[in-house]
């Protein structure tokens, strides 16, 4: 049986949208789909024996991305959406895939209908029209000018206003195609494909009315394959163990006070810089890499600490293990409300942080029975999802090209 060809094309702008579909690609039967991968330079080390079939494609930078999100302004323009059209459009006629499937490649809503290949388009349940959220202001201009009371208040205002304001390059170039436009919902803008599939779980994220084009793989875990540092297997066995990672999303410059917060604590730290920020002064308690394997690290721990963003805490609540998330933009404080609501988890904000919070929650949280409960529950509904499967059983209803 001929394999079917399946193009996985990833929006480098961070690393987790790199490495999710990366994740979900590992999970398909070589034998049944020929894989080829496209993404931005600049991730040669997450590839490291997949044997996948690679393709080079460009994305905005992650500074311009992380830049647009802590303005508040629209991350893609018309003109950069009509040309990743064009790349995309010369990727697919040269790959020929069968399925083309996006993690945050918004310009595919037009270039894999251009070119009549079904779309599939990877996202999280908390971007769903269909999941009811709590909107809760990120961190922006406003809120350092305002009290988060009022900036809330304003927020919740305008809101609605915002997300149609960054619904509008896309469709403009809809519609400049021939193809409908989505409306002024931002979240129909980001999960808008033939099937959409959420890596996220309905217990954290319950939707309302899910049409069939739409469905749930289950929390996608990954982790870059890394070698240990050398202190990975010296660590002190007579504390606990707290995974501190704020990712590439914008928080790293808090880590140095992060890591101060938590020296007079009797725990032990792991701590990954994500490559972006020099530490001066390392804590006693402190064990610190460039990058560390996450979900590794974060079976280690007793408490994992990040930016409230999905991937890293979602490694933390497979290992059964809770989360403080200090959270700068919208999606991480999306996610963590799912978190939190689980009993699983507890929400700061980056914008508001302080060392004397951060350790009072950080020790509250190792001694919260309840917490380590609700996460150790959370553990097992994942469990009881396996993407790969469901990804699979979606790729075999779609015809071969």
């Amino acid at each position: 049986m001929e394999r079917k060809r399946i193009l996985f094309v990833a929006e480098a702008v961070t690393l987790a949208h790199v490495g999710r579909p990366l994740a979900l690609a590992h999970m398909l039967d070589p034998q049944r789909f020929d894989i080829h991968f496209a993404c931005a330079d600049g991730y040669d080390f997450c590839f490291k024996d997949s044997g996948f079939t690679r393709w080079r494609i460009d994305s905005i930078s992650s500074a311009q991305f992380l830049q647009a999100l802590a303005k508040g302004k629209p991350v893609y323009s018309e003109a950069t959406l009509s040309q990743y059209v064009d790349d995309d459009l010369r990727l697919l006629k040269e790959v020929r895939p069968d399925v083309v499937l996006g993690d945050f490649r918004l310009s595919l809503s037009v270039s894999a209908r251009l070119a009549r290949l079904p779309y599939v388009a990877l996202s999280n349940a908390y971007w769903s029209p269909y999941v009811r959220q709590h909107y809760e202001v990120p961190t922006l201009p406003l809120t350092k000018a305002l009290p988060i009371l009022l900036a809330n208040a304003l927020f919740r205002m305008v809101r609605p206003l915002a997300f149609a304001s960054h619904t509008v390059p896309l469709n403009r170039l809809r519609r400049r195609h021939g193809l409908a436009s989505l409306g002024p919902d931002l979240r129909r803008v980001y999960t808008d494909a033939d099937h959409t599939v959420y890596a996220d779980i309905p217990e954290l994220f319950p939707a309302r009315g899910l049409p069939a084009s739409h469905s749930y793989l289950g929390a996608v875990i990954w982790s870059p394959p890394l070698s240990t540092p050398e202190w990975w297997n010296d660590l002190p066995q007579d504390k606990p163990v707290l995974y501190v990672t704020l990712g590439s999303s914008g928080q790293g410059q808090l880590l140095p006070q992060v890591l101060r917060a938590l020296a007079p604590l009797p725990v032990t730290v792991l701590a990954a810089t994500a490559g972006n920020i020099e530490l001066d002064n390392i804590p006693a308690n402190a064990f610190v890499a460039p990058f560390l394997p996450g979900a590794e690290a974060a079976g280690r721990a007793r408490l994992v600490l990040c930016n409230g963003g999905s991937p890293t805490s979602q490694q933390a609540l497979a290992a059964g293990v809770p989360v403080i998330g200090i959270a700068s933009n919208l999606d991480q404080f999306l996610n963590m409300h799912g978190v939190v609501a689980a009993g699983a988890g507890t929400l700061l904000r980056a914008d508001r942080f302080s060392e004397r919070a951060l350790r009072g929650c950080a020790e509250a949280m190792l001694n919260d029975a309840g917490a380590a409960a609700a996460a150790k529950t959370v553990a097992r509904q994942f469990r009881a999802y396996q993407p790969g499967t469901r990804l699979t059983a979606l790729l075999d209803t779609l015809p071969a090209a």
